[in-house]
């Protein structure tokens, strides 16, 4: 078949994986970071061809907090290696927190966004930047099981849904299409988890 090319087995190998993910992630379930190992090689990949530098560095970040995420949601990180029996639990988000991580995502957004315009040939740089710096905000939130990391995420998805089919990715668009739907679910299941104490 001459349309499966190295460029699109890629595509949609991020894309089934990209699924999988999903799934464990709605499920609370912590075998999303494996996931979270395997999508992020492939998407860069694909982003690289598509010009999309940020999404393609950022996928470096997916695969630090992939390993990040397992330790913490399997009770081995910092705060719990007295209690490595333990496991995260799913909480709201500290208001505490609120300020600093605003102004370090809106600094990485601007950061990102002048690397992109001018040391890249990147025809959607604040764009690019904005799905970027909120993925690597919602990701963190999601390390550390903060139930509002599904809103983040539902932003990222509805704009980077768009971009990818603007940029010639289809099954990503379709993919981020799919996430933004589930993120509002994600939200709505992740209230019942957090009330039975997950």
């Amino acid at each position: 078949m001459t349309w499966l090319t190295f460029d699109n087995a890629m595509e949609l190998g991020g894309f089934l994986i990209g699924l999988l993910y999903l799934y464990w992630e709605f499920k609370a379930n912590r075998l999303l970071w494996l996931a979270g190992l395997l999508m992020p090689c492939m998407s860069m990949w694909v982003y690289f061809r598509a010009g999309l530098y940020a999404d393609f560095t950022m996928n470096i970040y997916y695969l630090v907090m992939a390993v990040y995420g397992l330790l913490a949601w399997s009770g081995r990180d910092k705060a719990k290696r007295d209690k490595a029996h333990e496991t995260l639990r799913i909480s709201h988000f500290p208001l505490r927190r609120l300020a600093a991580t605003g102004v370090v995502t809106a600094a990485v957004y601007l950061l990102i966004a002048f690397v992109l315009i001018n040391f890249t040939n990147s025809t959607v740089p604040w764009l690019d930047a904005l799905t970027t710096a909120l993925s690597m905000t919602a990701t963190w939130m999601l390390a550390r099981k903060y139930l509002e990391q599904w809103l983040v995420w539902a932003v990222v998805d509805i704009v980077s849904c768009g971009l990818y089919f603007y940029k010639g990715i289809p099954l990503y668009g379709i993919l981020y299409g799919i996430y933004t739907v589930i993120a509002l679910l994600g939200y709505r299941k992740w209230i019942r988890l957090m009330a039975m104490g997950h």
